[in-house]
């Protein structure tokens, strides 16, 4: 056991830093730097519905019910999941009117209603008064186990030892400064949102450590503790399904109550619609928030076997187990940690629906009331928001001690589990009239008003009802024994566990099956035979139409979208507005709100009335309407600005006629962001065709950069054989009397000259011709024959040099289709620089031919390589010697210079290549020779080899 104090102690430095972080997380927000604008923080904050039910009662519903307890977050899973435009559809819809809670949603669904606003909120107070209650049972309950302080009963305790009294002021005080400290225009609070996403977290890894010291410390795993448990007769239905009626039935409850709850609980409401930045967020929150959902059960199940295993007399309460198995094991701060987890589930639980109730009550109870007795004295006064912040404050502490009440009569006939689940039901009575809102425009007023009070009716009478008669234990009237098993007034058709003989489902499931039907049946069918007035065929086809209404930077996250033309018409002054807003939001808020609405939509310049007051339009009554709502709610905000303005009556085909323009100026507008979207395409294409043109220029440039390189280079070469024929010409003209043997000499440099000057011109003629695509004359040739050909031409180049020659050829004729004097040319250009770039001691070129299948899958090929024993060519240089005019960079130290040449030859050589489409490349290095290979299309003739056969043949080596 803990020390009271140390236990006091932490809890309230817990709540301290919660309250720390939720003023850090405030003023980074009024900096601008929000810490709710991530996705991640929206989809824990949504973690509030885990509260200490989850933490504690689901341990005790699967120790005495084995795996039902998956039921109550198998619905929220399935919400989410199935349901997450529903969702985005409750948030579109409130960021649009700017709701502020679910009462205000519903509301202002049913034309503003405040009727149906305050039945909304009783109804809330009625359903989260229990919830708070369990709330205040769990932390009372295991502070007492923690601190071996507990007591056997409850309504005799003195308010002085009642654990449970400490906590409910401490939790009320806590809500306050959470939720009541400044009227904010927007109604969200996002440092309670951090606040909550933060203890998410926290209990999510207390859960998770007690059940990893349960199943892997008290026992060896999952399948230790598992089978210890079937080895039990009294635990082996815990593993299995129960079958009957009232178990379906059961399971089918749940699931629908927690389907719901997700959603309609005022808390869950609050976190999920109202305290929404970004609408996409939905997306995150679709897998994130049911992954939480599993993490946190993941042990619910293994805790329960532990615990009934270890306490098998059954004298420890199941809820407790989460505590009382650390500190049965001798680990207190473990239970500690468990312990301030579970307080963070209740924390998170009280604070969010405190304060959501708190807004309810003072935005569709209270104000509301007020103005109606107080009329327009009341209107005037120059503190609203002050009033409106009081009221809030009293609201939070009734609501809590309400909920302490409630604890104090039920705490010990009912476990956790059953008083969340009356909650749930409660929270289930909002369904059809907030769906049916949503997609159904024939919902009435007087369908959604019937039908939430006869949902309730019949829900007070099946659940909480028979909770206070078994709890109070009275002896007449309506005492357990009469009231709840003989039925009111003795009437068994009335029995609120068995209305109308139907007794064959459990009680949650009985009470949800009855207050649904009638709930239902009376909004359909009160709806059918009912009108709607004007403003609520407004509001219902601006709900269910949302999408035409709603412009895409809505959906993304801009708040506060007006409805174009509001369905008003009247007179009002701007002044008038102007101090209404300046009483609840402030005159420095107020200003700028009207200053920058002002500044887009500036009014009539003739828009004076005969006492010079600037007369407001029908646009800046709806805007100054719809900031009032976000501070207290459509329904106060429609009657506070009703105190200012003349409003007068509008007729139903007059509200059709501006929703028609206003759908018109929307879709125009839309048609017009489409618009503006193609001319982006249309700027974005001419970009490209501008980058292309400029490429294009820049290719143009290198053209030319290259012609003119080209010619230069051209006439540099035409020049030096030219200088040197014209240098000796002339010596031999000025000097008649030269040697014979010299003027002999001169001849011959001139001759050779000459001859390097034709093949020079000859190679650039064939080198423009290759460039301008000429087609080759094509025909058949054998390969073979056109290479000895070539080798007779260049016999004496290779017998001045001393050089070896060696052709393989396979024995069958490798037959092509090209031009012989071009392939004889490529053949000259390889052999001619084999012969020059050959070993000068012992050179060696060798002639390969050879057959072999095309690798991408096309005819066979024909590869020649010409090999020589030289130098080498290093890498780098590979692509470069096919370039016009270029040669090898890199050359051995012992090589000398550069053997003469035009440059032209190689790169001539591959253009004539692939103008018979083959290729033509080099594999060398530096020290290691040089092999030029080329390939062409093998010529395939009827009755000719055609595939991979011949080249496997062995080729006949031959010496020429």
């Amino acid at each position: 056991m803990l020390s009271p104090s140390i236990v006091v102690a932490t809890s309230l430095l817990y709540l301290g830093l919660l309250f720390g972080l939720a003023s850090l997380a405030d003023r980074r927000a009024d900096q601008g730097r929000s810490v709710v604008g991530r996705s991640s923080v929206y989809a824990l904050s949504l973690a509030v519905y885990c509260t200490a039910w989850t933490f504690f009662g689901s341990v005790g519903r699967a120790a005495m019910e084995g795996v039902s307890f998956l039921t109550i977050y198998l619905g929220p899973t399935l919400t989410l999941l199935l349901g997450a435009s529903v969702l985005r559809k409750m948030v579109r819809i409130s960021r649009y009117h700017r709701l502020t809670s679910i009462a205000d949603f519903v509301a202002s669904r049913y034309g503003k209603s405040q009727l149906i606003g305050g039945l909304v909120t009783v109804i809330a107070v009625a359903g989260t008064v229990p919830y708070i209650a369990l709330q205040l049972k769990a932390v009372s309950d295991t502070f007492g186990v923690l601190t071996g302080t507990s007591v056997p009963g409850m309504v005799d305790l003195p308010l002085s030892n009642d654990t449970g009294f400490y906590a409910a002021v401490i939790l009320a005080i806590f809500a306050i400064l959470f939720g009541t400290r400044h009227l904010d225009a927007t109604e969200r609070h996002e440092g309670m949102v951090a606040a909550i996403a933060f203890e998410a977290v926290v209990k999510l890894v207390a859960f998770l450590a007690v059940g990893v010291f349960v199943t892997f410390a008290m026992y060896d795993g999952v399948g230790d503790l598992f089978s210890r448990a079937a080895a039990r007769a009294d635990l082996q239905p815990l593993f299995v399904m129960p079958t009957g009626a009232q178990t379906y039935s059961e399971w089918a409850a749940l699931l629908v109550l927690s389907m719901g709850a997700v959603l309609l609980l005022p808390r869950q409401f609050q976190v999920a619609v109202v305290e929404n930045v970004d609408e996409r967020h939905v997306l995150r929150a679709v897998w994130l928030f049911p992954l939480y959902l599993l993490l946190i059960n993941l042990f619910v199940l293994p805790i329960a076997l532990g615990g009934l295993l270890y306490f098998p007399d059954g004298s420890v309460d199941a809820d407790t187990f989460v505590l009382t198995l650390p500190l049965a094991e001798g680990h207190p701060v473990l239970a500690l940690l468990v312990f301030i987890g579970g307080l963070s589930a209740a924390t998170g639980m009280v604070i969010v629906a405190t304060v959501a109730l708190a807004t309810m009550i003072s935005n569709d109870l209270v104000m509301p009331t007020l103005l109606r007795v107080r009329g327009r004295s009341f209107s005037e006064r120059g503190d609203l928001g002050l009033w409106v912040l009081r009221i809030r404050r009293g609201a939070i502490l009734a609501v809590v001690l309400l909920g302490y009440l409630y604890f104090r009569l039920v705490a010990d006939t009912y476990a956790l589990v059953s008083i969340g689940l009356v909650a749930f039901a409660a929270a289930a009575q909002f369904a059809p009239v907030v769906l049916g809102g949503m997609y159904w425009k024939r919902g009435t007023r007087a369908g959604a008003a019937c039908a939430l009070v006869g949902g309730v009716l019949v829900w007070s009478y099946t659940l909480p009802l028979p909770a206070l008669v078994q709890a109070s234990g009275a002896a007449e009237g309506f005492a357990a024994g009469g009231f709840v098993a003989e039925g009111l007034f003795g009437w068994g058709a009335l029995r609120p566990h068995a209305l109308f003989g139907l007794d064959a489902l459990s009680p949650i499931a009985h009470g949800t099956f009855w207050s649904l039907l009638v709930n239902a049946s009376l909004y359909v069918g009160v709806s059918l035979f009912t009108r709607q007035g004007v403003l609520e065929h407004a509001q219902a086809v601006s709900f269910v139409d949302i999408d035409r209404f709603t412009a895409p930077r809505v959906a993304a996250g801009a708040a506060g979208a007006t409805a174009g033309r509001s369905v008003w018409r009247g007179t009002a002054h701007l002044d008038d507005l102007r101090a209404l807003l300046r009483r609840f939001l402030g005159a420095r808020r107020a200003d700028l709100a009207l200053d920058a609405y002002l500044a887009s939509h500036p009014l009539d310049e003739v828009a004076l009335d005969a006492d010079a007051s600037l007369t407001a339009d029908a646009d800046l009554v709806h805007h100054a309407e719809a900031l009032l709502a976000a501070a207290i709610g459509s329904a106060s905000a429609r009657a506070m600005i009703a105190t200012v303005v003349r409003e007068e009556p509008v007729r139903v085909d007059e509200v059709l006629a501006i929703l028609d323009e206003q759908q018109k100026t929307l879709a125009y507008s839309r048609t017009l962001e489409e618009k503006s979207a193609e001319l982006q395409q249309q700027t974005e294409r001419l970009e490209a065709a501008r980058n292309e043109l400029v490429a294009v220029n820049r290719a143009l440039r290198e053209v030319d950069r290259l012609r003119d390189e080209f010619v230069s280079t051209v006439t540099h070469e035409l020049r030096t054989p030219l200088t040197s024929i014209r240098a000796f010409a002339e010596i031999m003209q000025a000097t008649p009397d030269l040697d014979p043997a010299q003027r002999a000499e001169f001849l011959g440099i001139v001759v050779a000259e000459s001859e390097r000057l034709s093949r020079l011109i000859g190679d650039v003629l064939t080198f423009q011709k290759l460039n301008r695509n000429a087609v080759p004359d094509a025909r058949p040739l054998d390969l073979e024959a056109e290479v000895q050909e070539t080798i007779r031409a260049v016999r004496p180049l290779f017998s001045r040099r001393g050089t070896v020659l060696d052709v393989d050829a396979p024995p069958q004729p490798c037959r092509v289709e090209g031009d012989a004097d071009q392939v004889r040319q490529v053949l000259y250009n390889l052999l001619a620089n084999a012969a020059k770039h050959a070993d000068r001691a012992l050179g060696h070129v060798r002639v390969r031919i050879a057959m072999l299948p095309d690798p991408s899958g096309g005819p066979p090929l024909v590869r020649l390589d010409v090999s020589d024993n030289g130098h080498g060519i290093h890498p780098s240089d590979h692509e470069r010697i096919f370039g016009a005019f270029e040669q090898a960079r890199h050359r051995p130290a012992d090589q000398g210079e550069a053997p003469g040449g035009t440059g032209l030859g190689l790169a001539i050589s591959r253009r004539i290549v692939r103008a018979h489409g083959g290729e033509l490349w080099v594999e060398s290095d530096l020290g290691e020779g040089a092999t030029f290979s080329f390939t062409l299309p093998l010529l395939v003739e009827h009755g000719a080899k055609s595939d991979t056969e011949s080249s496997e043949e062995s080729a006949t080596p031959r010496v020429a």
